[in-house]
């Protein structure tokens, strides 16, 4: 099965605080703040679309080099509850999935024990590519990798967010607080531009390391049905910055001579419109249909 079929499977609205868009990934992209997607259908393909973008990705040039392949994320692309870890490891590198180690197993084994699967949620990290020797994440890296969790976000539109991790916690509750203080809390928090129920956990691994870790989980991921059961968030309503109108061309022109320093230009002829070129002959293979989803390997 080609790995993106595996990555996309298949809220009341309440009174809107407004917020002011001034989130970097926001201000960064003018052009999302338009509106939603309409159906669960075209924000699928507009997740498709962002998965290639990130896999063709070489903004960070030692993980571009280093890495086997991106690890955008997988699971219902529509789920109410999303998990976002610290980065890919050596396993999920070499498969181009996320969480498929031996944390991958306890991941699963947790959802179980609180009735769900892999197919009623999405999971995706920090990082879309391993750092070398599993290093910890570099700060220019989770800048540059940011966009595509915004983009993951926005287009999923998940209530429930689940960080795991100190790294993951850490940027999306923009907080320095560590995972220690803070897990097992929820709290409710805009993201880019949706409000979501943050829900900070230690990562999986923790608990491969530190036994005693388990039961900590455990009992945080018991908590989660119930967030699930709340209803979501109210949406932010997102105000558009002001820009300043542009002058009209000839508006100077007139400025200045209504203050007697030049002339009001003549009006002219309009310049006869130039002879069309000839078009270029097509090439050969123009009629050709464009690449499809198959072939990228979206199914």
């Amino acid at each position: 099965m080609p790995v993106a079929s595996q990555m996309f499977g298949g809220g009341a609205a309440g009174p809107s605080p407004e917020v002011t868009a001034t989130d970097h990934y926001i201000a960064a992209r003018p052009s999302l703040r338009s509106a939603p997607m309409a159906t669960p259908e075209q924000r699928r393909e507009e997740l498709k679309l962002a998965f290639e973008q990130a896999r063709g990705c070489v903004r960070c040039s030692e993980l571009a080099a280093t890495r086997t392949q991106v690890v955008f994320g997988a699971g219902n692309a529509d789920a109410d509850l999303m998990f976002v870890g610290e980065a890919p490891g050596a396993n999920e590198d070499r498969m181009g999935l996320p969480f498929v180690g031996q944390a991958g197993k306890l991941l699963d084994q947790l959802l179980g024990e609180i009735g769900l699967n892999r197919n009623d949620v999405f999971i995706a990290n920090v990082l879309k590519c391993r750092p070398p020797g599993n290093r910890d994440p570099h700060p220019g890296e989770i800048e540059h990798c940011r966009e595509y969790l915004m983009r993951q976000l926005e287009l999923i539109e998940p209530r429930v967010v689940c960080t795991l991790g100190n790294f993951a916690t850490k940027l999306l509750r923009g907080d320095p607080a560590g995972i220690t203080r803070v897990h097992g809390q929820e709290e409710v928090r805009v993201i880019g531009r949706r409000a979501v129920r943050l829900y900070p956990l230690y990562h999986p691994a923790a608990a491969l390391y530190t036994p005693r870790m388990l039961e900590v989980l455990r009992a945080d991921f018991a908590g989660i049905p119930a967030l699930l059961d709340k209803p979501a968030p109210a949406q932010p309503q997102i105000v558009e910055p002001e820009v300043a109108a542009e002058p009209e061309a000839e508006d100077w022109r007139e400025e200045l001579a209504q203050a007697s320093l030049v002339e009001p230009p003549a009006a002219s002829e309009p310049a006869p419109a130039p002879e069309p070129e000839p078009l270029p002959e097509p090439p050969e293979d123009e009629g050709r249909e464009p690449p499809g989803p198959e072939q990228l390997g979206l199914f």
